[in-house]
């Protein structure tokens, strides 16, 4: 894999510049209902520089960490020392994640689906998450109205480029159910990770049959 697709300096630089003094009560609630009720070993994809950690319940008692750009991945350790749950923060890319099959309770997705090969992430995801297991997910994604998915369209190529790869038109949530997980809560909203950036997301949990 081209070193090129794991480092993204400018990106991470500007994020961790972006969230250096804590993110909004709005932005903190959603990472807290993604998490709420986790419990046994988790795998977290494209961790980023940790900011889920503080919000993960004492019910998880192992959480994998994956991420595979440097400068997020050191912040992501840091945060790991002062998370209340265990967390093994590993080099790696969500689409060959380096663990064993069936391996985790959980899966989450946070933000992350946006950047990557989708598809084979979600593959990746089903095959190491157990039987039964569920996947919560967290998401910006393309919008139900056709004028702003039209915009949307029109403005990813430049966004992706500032944006470390990240893409704006992906339906994320068709992603999962063709994946093979089963939506069992999935709810839509417009929120502003940046001021005057507003985007549609999604929020739920999914699970894979038993």
């Amino acid at each position: 894999m081209p070193e090129d697709f794991k480092r993204h300096p400018f990106f991470a630089r500007m994020w961790k510049r972006m969230t250096a003094k804590g993110e909004s009560d709005e932005a903190i609630s959603h990472r807290t209902e993604m998490l709420e009720g986790l419990s046994g070993s988790v795998v977290e994809v494209g961790a980023g520089n940790g900011l889920n950690f503080p919000h993960y319940p004492s019910t998880v008692v192992r959480l994998l960490a994956v991420e595979p750009e440097p400068i997020l991945r050191e912040a992501a350790v840091e945060a790991a020392a002062g998370a209340p749950v265990r967390v093994e923060v590993l080099d790696g890319v969500a689409e060959r994640i380096p663990a064993e099959d069936d391996s985790f309770d959980a899966g989450v997705a946070c933000l992350m689906l946006c950047t990557v090969d989708a598809g084979a992430a979600l593959a990746e995801l089903k095959r190491v998450i157990k039987p039964g297991g569920e996947l919560r997910f967290y998401e910006h994604v393309v919008s139900e109205s056709p004028r702003v998915a039209t915009f949307q369209g029109v403005a990813d190529h430049a966004w992706t480029r500032f944006a470390g790869g990240c893409h704006l038109t992906r339906d994320t949530a068709a992603e999962i159910e063709r994946a093979g997980f089963e939506i069992e809560a999935c709810r839509r909203f417009t929120f502003s990770p940046m001021p005057g950036v507003g985007l549609p997301h999604i929020l739920g949990r999914a699970h894979l049959p038993g």
